[in-house]
């Protein structure tokens, strides 16, 4: 038996589990990192207990697609994504990424993790794939080290790019990789990390950057090594790139994806707005997963994909921030909002609108069934004590109250949640992370920052 912890008194939890069970005014039961009891008045002699009253608890928040190495690369007042072309962002952007370094990935993947904590996500999965002769081959060692740090449940996607611009990539070369070099990596990273047992806190996924930026080989040889080592796969498609890949290969991006087998329920992809409907119910027929990252779309002006038509279609749908360079946020609170706003507006038009409450289990158990977890994803007894409180009885959510399920996605609560926990770990609690100086890492961080982005830019003034 691990250490009891007794969650005692919480005004409504919300389960997200197959019978969408709310329980009010009821208790948690936690033994080590797992959920062993919820119900009334449950008795027992716990090593700690938490007091819930006035709270709404909700499954920990799943993220599904980021980059947090762009975290370092927010606020940029000239470069405007909503106002510059897909290629005009890419040409200043990619100026600045060169430089980034080990540290700019340690500090910038901390900054991400501490907004993802705040705001509820206990499990964040990041997109890695900027590689430089400046961040070696460590970015996603130094990842490891900071979700360590905050504990942070962490599925490390290993990215690469390995296709030459002149060969028709948007990658500058010291972006570029060999597929030899990225396979070699991803062996070192499963052997290190990737655990694949319950409530395991580090998993490693194979993550191409797209097809447009890589060989088709780096492609073939992922879906080999990922099956035989038995790890997941992600990229990113359908976001602009089918002309190119149908003018290189005559085909649509997901016709080539499944035609080399990078496809099927160990397979997700981001974004996907360039998809039709009828794509959509191929990939509901394989398991394969989407990301669905709303921020990035509205910014960028792409189309909206229909959720509410993709779910009853059964396609498997989560939640992504997307990385800072298109979103400047990694709050999932406020990604839930913004899908579902998103949603509503796109019914309109196209009808089959999800509820709000298919929006929160988009960013709850559908982003657990992504990433391949059983042990997360609700509050259930046999998962993860994976969760966040919100405070109900605060004064702005007066007259909220008579519907927990509903209440994050329209009343828009966005801002810091009340308390985090991790497997059975608070890690957030009054307004702070836990066991660790938070002033301290981020004074560290705009030295780094500072050092790294910003003072050996030619053009600081133009960029930043």
């Amino acid at each position: 038996m691990g250490k009891l912890t007794l969650i005692k008194n919480a005004k409504a939890i919300v389960t997200c589990d197959s019978s969408d069970s709310v329980f009010l005014d009821s208790d948690i039961l936690i033994d080590g990192p797992a959920i062993v009891g919820i119900g009334h008045g449950l008795e027992c002699s716990p090593d700690e207990t938490i007091d819930a009253s006035g709270k709404f608890i909700y499954p920990g928040l799943v993220n599904t697609h980021h980059h947090f190495f762009q975290t370092f690369v927010r606020n940029l007042k000239t470069i405007d994504y909503p106002n510059m072309t897909v290629p005009e962002w890419l040409d200043r952007i990619y100026r600045i990424f060169q430089r980034v370094d080990s540290d700019v990935i340690f500090y910038s993947s901390l900054t991400a993790f501490a907004d993802l904590i705040k705001h509820g996500c206990t499990t964040a999965f990041d997109h890695q794939y900027c590689y430089t002769s400046a961040t070696g081959k460590t970015p996603v060692d130094r990842q490891m080290e900071a979700a360590s740090m905050l504990g942070i449940r962490y599925h490390a996607g290993r990215g690469t790019n390995t296709l030459p611009r002149e060969k028709g990539s948007t990658m500058p070369e010291n972006m570029l990789e060999t597929t030899d070099e990225f396979l070699s990596d991803c062996d070192r990273l499963i052997s290190l990390y990737h655990d694949p047992s319950p409530f395991s806190m580090h998993q490693i996924v194979m993550a191409p950057c797209q097809p447009m930026n890589c060989y088709r080989e780096t492609f073939i040889e992922t879906v080999r090594m990922a099956r035989e080592r038995k790890v997941f796969m992600h990229t990113h498609l359908g976001e602009g790139e089918c002309d190119i890949i149908q003018d290189r290969w005559g085909k649509r991006t997901l016709d080539w994806c499944e035609e080399i087998g990078f496809a099927g329920p160990d397979v997700w992809y981001a974004h996907c707005w360039e998809l039709s409907m009828d794509e959509f119910r191929r990939m509901a027929e394989a398991g394969t997963g989407v990301s669905h990252c709303p921020a990035p779309a509205v910014l960028g002006g792409f189309p909206i994909i229909p959720i509410g038509q993709m779910l009853s279609a059964g396609v498997n749908v989560s939640l992504g921030v997307d990385g800072s360079a298109t979103n400047d946020g990694s709050s999932l609170l406020d990604t839930i909002r913004l899908a579902y706003a998103m949603q509503c507006y796109f019914s309109k038009e196209r009808g089959g609108s999800p509820s709000s409450y298919d929006i929160l289990k988009c960013a709850t158990v559908g982003g657990a069934r992504t990433l391949g977890r059983s042990d997360i994803g609700s509050l259930e007894a046999g998962k993860g004590a994976d969760l966040f409180m919100i405070d109900a009885e605060a004064l702005e959510l007066t007259g909220t109250e008579h519907d927990p399920r509903s209440l994050i996605a329209r009343a828009g609560v966005t801002g810091p949640v009340h308390m985090t926990m991790i497997n059975g770990r608070v890690v957030y609690r009054d307004g702070r992370l836990q066991g660790v100086d938070e002033s301290a890492l981020r004074r560290e961080g705009e030295a780094v920052c500072t050092r790294v982005l910003r003072e050996p830019c030619e053009a600081f003034h133009d960029l930043i």
